[in-house]
Order: C-alpha cells, then structure tokens, then sequence
C-alpha cells in the first residue's frame, strides 16, 4: 500500500478527529455537529482514496473496495445528518420520520464496523505478503 505523507497524514488524522467531535456533539444538541463531521468525513475518505495498493494479491483488492465502499458511508451518514437538521427534503412529515431522520446512526454503525474488518484483515494480509518475500 502506497504510504501517506506527512501532511496527507495529518489530514487524515485531523478528518478522524473531526468526524468523532462531530459524532459526540451530536447528543449535546449543538446545530453545528453535521459540518464538522462532514468536514472530516470528507478529509478522511480523500486520504483513504490516495492510498493505492499495487500488487497483485486477490484478497487485498476485494479489501480495498471494501474500505472505498465504507467512506462512501461515511460520506452518506454525513449526508444524512445535514438531511436531518430539518425536512428541507419536501417529504411528508412521516416519510421523512421513516426513512430520514436519525437513520446517519446505523449508517455510520455499519461504515465504522466495516472500516475496523478492513483495517484489521489489510494489515494481516499484508504481514502475510512481506513474509512471502
């Protein structure tokens, strides 16, 4: 897997950092807690897309699509948390109730569950690669 820079490295950190803040705000009932999340889900995503893998190993690549579809999760629970600030969507008021409001929970659920079986399976099978060389 191509390595981050130092900044991209930063900026990676800082997106996990903000997407968390923006997490935990959420039950203190600030208004503002979807952008920062936001913020940091898309910082965190843009880094996790720069990091290529190369090789040719099967499982690794499967991985990898894994982990792109979780940051497109995390985008969509971002999304859902600005969509959930008020029914500026136009649905009626149970629609909007069903399938909108405070669903960005199970979606983040799902990425961070699918995001720490990525990581953990990636960093395995990569061990598994170098000691193959």
């Amino acid at each position: 897997m191509r390595q981050l820079s130092k900044t991209e490295s930063l900026i990676f950190v800082l997106g996990a950092v903000l997407m968390v803040l923006g997490a935990g705000i959420s039950l203190t009932g600030w208004r503002g807690y979807p952008y920062l999340f936001c913020m940091g889900a898309v910082c965190y995503a843009s880094m996790q897309l720069l990091q290529r893998y190369e090789g040719s190993n099967f499982t690794i690549r499967r991985l990898r699509r894994l982990m792109i579809l979780s940051d497109f999760l995390l985008l969509l629970a971002g999304l859902l948390m600005l969509a959930g600030q008020g029914n500026g969507l136009g649905l009626s008021q149970i629609t909007y109730l069903q399938y909108v409001y405070n669903k960005w929970v199970v979606v983040l659920l799902i990425a961070a569950l699918m995001q720490i079986y990525v990581t953990h399976r990636i960093d395995h099978e990569l061990a598994k690669e170098a000691k193959k060389i």
